[in-house]
């Protein structure tokens, strides 16, 4: 319970009951909104209208005003004509969630929703949001054709994370009226760990095929490149790596050490992780993966329970980033 509710009961019981309402939709990836999901609702603006219509009303029955019965009928027109046309901007609209990219925990997922219209005529003013958020992202859907927003919002926690409830609005053309639908989307988004922002040195490699380590190798950064010799294949030369030295000013080319790289191999290992909490070491082993990923280094990765076989590329960085994500 946050501090606002803990100090308004009031906030805490309609979001309560409002939580309780968004339970009962049933979750989909797509949604087509219809009579049955898209409600109405005057907004403040069409509440003074109508009071200033009652008014207008009383005042010209009082005095016997014609141009007052013009002037009162006409606005009462102008204003229903508006209900109809904000309800049938979303009404027949079709809404679809493609599938979330994964993120890290802390950073902003975002929500790549598609709007298709089959009428012909342009549908203006449409918005997104998160429920429970006001940041929204407005557009207009074209005539038999589809558009696509983005909605971002904040995972709370690591692992698959449920996408959020979603409203759909306008209030085009007068504003006098608030139409929306709520959509509870059914994806899942994946949340990596949060990398340690100034993690350790990567581990010491370990000797291939079990043995002792090499105190020298233990005593240094398992890196497995070494510097650029005459006679190098490119093959061998680590771009990412060398492209990061250039950008430092020392512009010499890094290679791959097969020696090394043969000899040992790379282990990011839970239990080596330091004496961390376990979300810390799922934080330290995660940013161990993105630079051994950065190096193109070949690595493997030992949880409790599960193995990760040593490999490189972006194939072994997604399998290393669920296990930690999802362990």
């Amino acid at each position: 319970m946050t501090a606002l509710t803990r100090r308004n009961p009031v906030s805490h019981l309609a979001a309560r009951a409002r939580q309780w309402w968004h339970n009962r939709i049933a979750p989909s990836d797509t949604i087509v909104l219809r009579q049955r999901n898209v409600y109405i609702l005057p907004t403040r603006a069409g509440l003074m209208l109508g009071a200033t219509l009652v008014v207008l009303l009383v005042a010209s029955i009082n005095y016997q005003l014609n141009l007052g019965y013009l002037l009162t009928f006409l606005l009462t027109g102008c204003g229903l004509v508006s209900m109809y046309v904000c309800h049938a901007t979303l009404r027949g609209l079709t809404l679809n969630l493609a599938a979330p990219s994964p993120c890290f925990l802390g950073a902003s997922a975002t929500l790549e929703v598609q709007l298709a219209s089959r009428r012909r005529t342009v549908r203006y003013g449409v918005g997104l949001t998160t429920a429970g958020e006001r940041r929204w992202a407005w557009t207009d859907v074209p005539a038999q054709g589809s558009t696509t927003l983005r909605i971002a919002f904040q995972p709370a926690g690591r692992g698959l994370q449920q996408a959020p409830t979603l409203i759909a609005e306008t209030r085009y053309p007068l504003g006098t009226f608030r139409v929306w639908s709520i959509w509870r989307p059914a994806a899942r988004v994946l949340v990596y760990p949060a990398p340690e922002p100034r993690a350790p040195a990567l581990p010491p490699g370990e000797p291939r095929g079990g043995g002792r380590v090499d105190p020298l190798m233990a005593s240094t950064e398992f890196d497995g490149a070494r510097a650029y010799r005459r006679g190098d294949p490119a093959r061998l030369v680590l771009w990412k790596k060398a492209a990061k030295t250039l950008a430092g000013g020392s512009g010499e080319l890094v290679s791959r050490d097969t020696e090394r790289a043969q000899a040992n191999e790379l282990w990011l290992d839970f239990a080596q992780a330091g004496a961390l909490p376990a979300e810390q070491r799922l934080s330290r082993l995660c940013a161990w993966v993105l630079r051994a990923d950065g190096l193109n280094l070949r690595y493997g990765l030992r949880l409790p329970g599960l193995t990760v076989t040593p490999a490189s590329g972006d194939a072994q960085r997604r399998r290393c980033l669920e296990a930690l994500a999802l362990c």
